[in-house]
């Protein structure tokens, strides 16, 4: 029944648009249009969300909010040191990195638990896995996950002394031992200082390439190339 109702709708607006198309700008209709087409897009989003496959949403990246989304090799490669790393019965903390959650969610076996923190509240469709997290607030972190991540890979979303210092409070608070930092080079001495890590050769890309370089540091040996 939704289903139908936001087609008719969708229908009713093009057809509506075509009726119009004759008095409008060119400026102005290419923004009806754009409108149109992200009104669609938010009604399938919705759609899959309501029948379960949440995960297989795609959500933009909202740059207000310092969002750059990983590669697709970048993040199979943080999946696969991922899975290595915690063997059976893990549990793995991605922070402000939901590229790395969501692609470890379909890879990862049914006994490893993993878990988003992130400010965006959009990815709160992940349910259970889903934890609010403002790095302003470090320290507001759920009981049942400190030091209880045996790993944690952490993106600072934005590359300031502020935003680095106060995550690695929360990155501290939430792992047992193994922390994987994804970064711009420029905070990678002070990273290293606080989290006790080494920089490794694993270089981070991004879908949309970013005029600063980005480097991984780790506190064990990362074997992922």
């Amino acid at each position: 029944m939704m289903q139908s109702e936001n087609t008719a709708i969708i229908d009713n607006d093009n057809s509506n648009l075509e009726d119009i198309s004759e008095e409008l700008s060119g400026s102005t209709l290419a923004a009806l249009q754009e409108f149109l087409a992200e009104k669609a897009e938010r009604e399938d989003r919705l759609q899959m969300i309501a029948s379960g496959n949440a995960h297989d949403v795609d959500f933009d990246e909202d740059w207000q909010l310092s969002q750059f989304w990983y590669d697709e090799e970048t993040a199979n490669k943080l999946v696969e040191e991922a899975l290595r790393v915690v063997g059976e019965k893990g549990t793995i903390a991605c922070v402000s990195c939901p590229t790395v959650y969501k692609a470890l969610k379909k890879r990862k076996p049914d006994d490893v638990n993993v878990f988003v923190l992130e400010y965006d509240t959009r990815f709160s469709v992940y349910g259970q896995d889903f934890v609010f997290y403002d790095y302003k607030s470090p320290l507001e972190i759920p009981m049942h996950l400190r030091e209880q991540c045996d790993l944690v890979i952490v993106d600072p979303p934005f590359l300031s002394v502020e935003c680095l210092t106060k995550t690695s409070l929360t990155v501290k608070l939430l792992a047992k031992e193994k922390i994987i930092l994804c970064t711009g080079d420029i905070m990678g001495e002070l990273g290293c200082r606080l989290l006790h890590l080494v920089k490794q050769d694993f270089q981070p890309r991004h879908k949309n390439n970013l005029a600063n370089d980005f480097a991984c540091f780790a506190n064990y040996d990362f074997m992922t190339r």
